[in-house]
């Protein structure tokens, strides 16, 4: 019996009836998966922000995470893939406005919050329309079914459930705190949304005036009008004789009261060893004030102009010229003694590209380091009952072993930036997202899932953090808060997270703290950090340098298993890789072979399936088992990288060049059982050939398992994997 497959391949045609076939099926829902399956495996999509079209880095995201679901799911896992967008609050908010004003030459302001945020939320929906189709295209094998967005109603319940669980806790609080704002997105950020950017810069040396003793060394003059201090390190012999004195003087037409303290943190090898202390514009220097309880004077406003209590000289202005205003006064009082040139970090916002001001607001925070009791914990070393905090559940779920990060090296880094981390600022001031659940009347406060019944209540205008309601994915989407959702119970704690390394603090850190305090257990098994898709030269890809590459043109030119493979082979975990357009064209070369191995094994395949198996072809089908036990192996250790590399020469190199090549003079002998052998030799190379190859080349590997002569034949994606 031989069975013909067209002489060409055709991508296009085949991905979308494949997919349609998949998708009809049932089979991306674990419900309906077929046999007895006890082991569970569960990934939560990254969700992609709902801000527009898929790049590169989610063609690499995609790629990998289906690789491993559709390698559990043939392994006979209960396996479970869950989809899902993220609103991005500042992301989408900034992006909408800006088109706002392009189109309409109007701002968020002129049209008022209720019509913004429908504007926000018409181009959300639009864009995760776009962005499912686009998913569907890459081929990935999610349950659709079970679809979320973090900001419907299941979701916008949990984050009011989270919010008041942290909060009857005493783990969240509102506090006048010195943040990050952006006064180009006018909202504050969280310290982790803080880009630096090298930048030229000039290291004033200078004193507040001729009587005072100490000269200090400043980058930023014009913030020294809301100096309250001067700190200096407590062993820095030049300076022991001033610490504690308080000196009242006129610093460019303002009088300021500055105390001299001694502090640990001074380096006194840096400027002057003496560091103007400015509370309310640094937040180390609002630690340094907290310390030794020095008052705070706001001098910069939230659009980056110098307030009137900066006084006259400046008040107004923007912080650049107010700074070269300063700068000539203490050249005019002969108060300037050096300038030199210095490399500086400027903290901008990641989204808007605003330079960040440190400003004091009353913002909400969560504690990290505040101690509570945790009900239930399934946490190692944290035990039911005991006394924790967020940040320890963070550090023990790591270093006991119980979430693995991929590759080993982040983990330092993990653990370096807890060491470091501050109370997280959830406050933004925007109008799209998740509103406080926090409503005020008057002096009362009020704090809970609902608005309060009685009239008079204003609630809170800010909205929550993006990554708030992000931090709750992996069991926001499988039904939490209600813990005894079925979902919830089978599928969480999830196996497997697979985000690129830049969102290991955003985001997987955050969702280890929400899921060790409110489920007291991890949120995940392993964590495979994957790096980042740079162009042909290895830039970062930009709209400034016109070199973005769109992976859905990739799709149509050569189809979606070339593109996959090509992002896959040869990229290890947590490294960068260059794309290159001919690694694409490579491997639909390989797909193009592929087919024609198919077409030669189906014209040259007997009846006789079970026919006795010569020596030789007995051996060829022995080292077939150990390829696979490899593959298997490198399958388990997320190795995706290796294993897919060594499927590609094996089917190239060795079933095509070696074992087809010698089996043709088998299929041409005149002895009917060395035929027959070798026909049924390679028919089972193709098909254990397929079925490895099938977690990375989806599309024409279920086209051609669906012409094999086989028994009882199921779907490719179903079918087990080889042992």
């Amino acid at each position: 019996m031989s069975t013909e497959l067209p002489k060409n391949y055709g991508a296009k045609e085949v991905e979308d009836k494949i997919y349609k076939l998949w998708e009809e099926s049932g089979y991306f829902n674990p419900d309906n998966l077929p046999g007895k399956r006890t082991e569970v495996f569960t990934v939560a999509l990254p969700p992609p922000n709902a801000t527009g079209t898929l790049h590169l880095g989610h063609a690499l995201e995609y790629s990998l995470q289906d690789a491993v679901v559709r390698y559990h799911r043939m392994k006979g896992a209960l396996t479970l893939w869950i989809p899902g967008t993220d609103h991005a609050a500042i992301a989408t908010n900034t992006k909408v406005e800006k088109i706002l004003i392009k189109e309409e030459g109007k701002n968020r302001h002129d049209i008022g919050r209720e019509a913004f945020v429908k504007k926000v939320e018409d181009f959300v929906a639009a864009s995760r329309g776009t962005m499912q189709k686009q998913i569907r295209q890459m081929g990935a094998s999610l349950d659709w079914s079970r679809e979320a967005f973090t900001f419907d109603e299941e979701r916008n319940l949990a984050v009011r459930t989270a919010f008041k669980r942290m909060y009857d806790a005493g783990l969240i609080y509102r506090g006048y705190r010195v943040i990050n704002w952006d006064p180009k997105g006018q909202t504050s950020v969280s310290d982790d949304e803080v880009q630096h950017k090298p930048e030229k810069g000039i290291l004033y040396t200078f004193k507040y005036s001729k009587d005072f003793p100490i000269e200090i060394a400043s980058t930023r003059p014009e913030t020294k009008v809301g100096d309250t201090g001067v700190a200096v390190h407590p062993d820095d012999k030049r300076y022991k004789e001033y610490i504690g004195k308080e000196y009242e003087v006129e610093f460019a037409g303002k009088k300021i009261n500055i105390k001299i303290v001694a502090d640990e943190s001074i380096d006194p090898e840096f400027g002057t060893g003496a560091v103007g202390v400015t509370p309310a514009h640094s937040l180390i220097d609002a630690d340094i004030a907290q310390r030794h309880n020095l008052p705070m004077v706001q001098v910069i406003n939230e659009y980056a102009k110098m307030t009137e209590e900066a006084g006259s000289l400046v008040a107004g202005k923007k912080t650049k010229e107010a700074r070269e205003i300063i700068v000539t006064w203490l050249k005019e009082h002969d108060l300037l003694s050096k300038e030199e040139p210095i490399d500086l970090n400027i903290s901008v916002a990641e989204r808007s590209g605003g330079v960040i001001e440190p400003l004091p607001k009353l913002q909400w925070f969560v504690s990290v380091n505040k101690e509570f009791i945790i009900q239930k914990s399934n946490i190692k070393e944290i035990d039911s009952g005991s006394t924790t905090t967020l940040k320890e559940i963070m550090r023990k779920s790591v270093d006991a072993g119980q979430i693995d990060i991929m590759p080993d090296r982040f983990k330092k880094i993990y653990f370096h930036w807890i060491d470091n981390l501050r109370d997280w600022n959830i406050s933004r001031q925007l109008w799209y997202g998740h509103r406080i659940p926090v409503w005020y009347k008057g002096e009362e406060i009020y704090v809970d899932i609902n608005a309060p019944k009685e009239s008079g209540w204003e609630q809170d205008p800010d909205t929550l953090d993006t990554w708030f309601s992000s931090a709750l994915w992996t069991f926001s989407t499988l039904g939490w808060p209600n813990e005894k959702s079925p979902d919830l119970t089978t599928y969480h704690p999830t196996s497997f997270m697979n985000p690129g390394y830049e969102i290991l603090f955003f985001w997987v850190a955050r969702m280890i703290l929400m899921s060790g305090f409110l489920l007291g257990e991890v949120p995940f098994k392993t964590v495979y950090l994957h790096g980042m898709l740079r162009d042909a030269k290895g830039q970062k890809f930009s709209k400034s340098l016109d070199n973005g590459i769109d992976p859905i043109e990739m799709i149509r030119q050569y189809g979606a298993d070339a593109l996959r493979m090509s992002v896959v082979v040869g990229i290890g975990p947590g490294n960068d890789a260059n794309f290159d357009q001919n690694k694409v064209k490579g491997y639909k070369h390989f797909g193009n072979k592929l087919w024609n191995i198919a077409r030669f094994v189906l014209m040259n395949t007997t009846e006789d399936q079970e026919a006795p198996l010569s020596a030789e072809d007995q051996q060829i089908i022995k080292e077939l088992k150990d390829f696979t036990a490899d593959i298997t192996k490198d399958m388990d250790q997320y190795h995706l990288y290796l294993a897919a590399e060594k499927i590609y020469h094996y089917i190239w190199h060795t079933f095509a060049d070696k074992i087809i090549e010698e089996s043709k003079s088998k299929l041409a002998s005149d002895d009917p059982k060395t035929k027959a052998s070798a026909g049924r030799m390679l028919l089972e190379v193709l098909t254990t050939s397929l079925k490895v190859l099938h977690p990375f080349m989806p599309f024409i590997t279920e086209e051609i398992y669906s012409k094999l002569p086989l028994p009882d034949k199921k779907l490719l994606m179903i079918e087990q994997w080889p042992e």
